[in-house]
């Protein structure tokens, strides 16, 4: 695969897989009922309630197939609301910052992640997160620059930094855009076809698929690799 200057990489089920953080996310709540209780004015549901009605459902905004971004505070204040439980803006934020430091501390790095990066930067090739995430973009930047991958790239553009999502266009253009190198030159891994394929190759990009975290097949004639690993093999 000659003539690759640059690399863009999704980021979940790509550099990083997640687990659900169930327990985490119940403690979170419970630390915080004393809090809202006061600020309501009244008693709380449970914990465990509250994970059921006012988190679990916003998990739809994080794999949405629409294209454009969600405002992650405003969904979850009316999440909230939905609940019966309407929180000023300072104490959501709170909470909201609470659990996402819960997803920075049980994030798991792809084991072949930080090497692959520390080799494509020390052969110069440019290297930028491009990646659906419909949470706050500080969050997001605390969160890779916890896991090491932050400082290992040159551009870091999740989609609550554009307000489209992955396969819109102005998600990858600025990606393409935080590490000056032309579409033809660069290539695309992460591992869906739609957002991480199709979408990439209609700018002009090449692209191919990481299967190691998937647990659908590719479909045939899609070029996939196994391991990150195989990425410096191929460039």
């Amino acid at each position: 695969m000659p003539d690759i200057d640059g690399v863009l990489f999704d980021y979940g089920q790509t550099l990083v897989t997640f687990e659900y953080p169930k327990r985490e996310l119940l403690e979170v709540i419970r630390n915080f009922l004393p809090t809202i209780e006061e600020t309501i004015g009244a008693p709380a549901p449970a914990a465990e309630a509250i994970l059921e009605e006012v988190l679990i459902p916003l998990e739809k905004y994080v794999t949405s197939t629409s294209e454009d971004e969600v405002d992650w505070l405003e969904v979850a204040k009316a999440s909230w609301e939905s609940a019966g439980l309407a929180l000023p803006d300072g104490l959501l934020y709170e909470i909201v910052d609470a659990e996402q430091m819960c997803w920075d501390r049980i994030v798991r790095v792809d084991p072949d992640a930080l090497q692959v990066l520390e080799l494509l930067r020390s052969r110069g090739v440019r290297r930028a997160i491009c990646s659906n995430a419909p949470f706050p973009p500080e969050m997001m930047r605390r969160q890779v620059e916890t896991n090491r991958i932050g400082a290992l790239m040159d551009g870091i553009v999740f989609s609550s930094m554009v307000g489209r999502r992955k396969p819109a266009p102005e998600i990858y253009r600025a990606a393409l855009d935080a590490i000056g190198v032309a579409p033809e030159k660069v290539l695309f891994v992460g591992n869906r076809e739609a957002e991480d394929y199709e979408g990439p190759r209609a700018l002009g990009m090449r692209a191919l698929i990481y299967t190691a975290h998937n647990s659908h097949p590719t479909a045939p004639g899609i070029p996939v690799m196994a391991r990150l690993a195989e990425l410096t093999g191929l460039l």
